[in-house]
């Protein structure tokens, strides 16, 4: 099991490193990953040197097209969530607009790794209008295991064997009868965003105890689920759990 595990993982890194290409414009670098946001384009992060280091940015790109898209970062709620969401990546927040990290050579891929993710998760978070959904996702979830009595501890970042940081929303701690469990809410499930649980799980069991589960919360109100993505977790033991069923693990999560 573990040799299979291995070589998926080294799959997944041939993948990154293969489908990531790198262009010069001016002074800058526009890297392009094979992640897909929300049109199913290729995330874009740009990179220049500064002073003794590198600075990483989106360029506004997030922010800005979740606006066009009718869902500005313009209430409190919102922007705390926001500004929460970025801290767990260590990620800053520029003018209101840009996102940004700064890179050492000892630390550039990590740092490029927490903008990705960043990127992807503030996408995700936000994946939504007024007109067409009351709250988020993530509030919608931690309303419920409230209501469920499920201690929790929210927001927890644990550092991976590959020395990437890995951002948790829920940490259910273990009880005599069960395990710790892990817990991601995803508002848009997609592969991409599969992908990236997957990866955290692999890159965190190690430091985690053996018999640590980790759940995956999809939000189905609105759309379908792809098949594919459920099977995607469950083959890396990743329960998803859609949300229309989530009564099917509220004893497991609460005991």
């Amino acid at each position: 099991m573990n040799d299979d595990i291995q070589i998926l993982l080294d799959q997944y890194w041939d993948w990154l490193k293969d489908k990531t290409t790198l262009r010069q414009i001016d002074g800058w670098y526009e890297i392009t990953t094979p992640h897909l946001d929300r049109h199913n384009d290729y995330i874009q992060i740009y990179a220049t040197k500064s002073g003794e280091g590198f600075l990483l940015t989106d360029d506004g790109f997030i922010l800005d097209d979740l606006e066009m898209a009718g869902c500005p970062i313009d209430s409190p709620r919102r922007q705390d969530i926001l500004a929460t969401t970025l801290r767990g990546f260590g990620v800053e927040l520029i003018e209101n607009r840009r996102l940004e990290v700064r890179a050492v050579s000892a630390n550039f891929a990590v740092r490029k790794h927490s903008l990705l993710q960043a990127m992807l998760a503030v996408n995700d978070l936000f994946y939504l209008a007024q007109s067409t959904v009351a709250s988020l996702f993530l509030e919608d979830v931690a309303a419920w295991l409230d209501d469920c009595d499920i201690r929790y501890t929210p927001d927890v970042t644990l550092k991976g064997k590959s020395g990437y940081d890995h951002r948790f929303n829920f940490i259910i701690p273990k009880s005599r009868s069960h395990p710790e469990r892990l817990l991601r809410t995803v508002n848009r499930p997609s592969r991409d965003i599969a992908q990236a649980i997957v990866f955290s799980y692999i890159d965190t069991r190690d430091i985690r105890p053996s018999d640590s589960r980790t759940y995956a919360f999809l939000n189905d109100t609105d759309q379908s689920v792809s098949g594919n993505v459920e099977e995607a977790l469950r083959n890396y033991e990743v329960l998803p759990v859609l949300w229309t069923q989530r009564e099917a693990v509220r004893h497991e999560l609460a005991a």
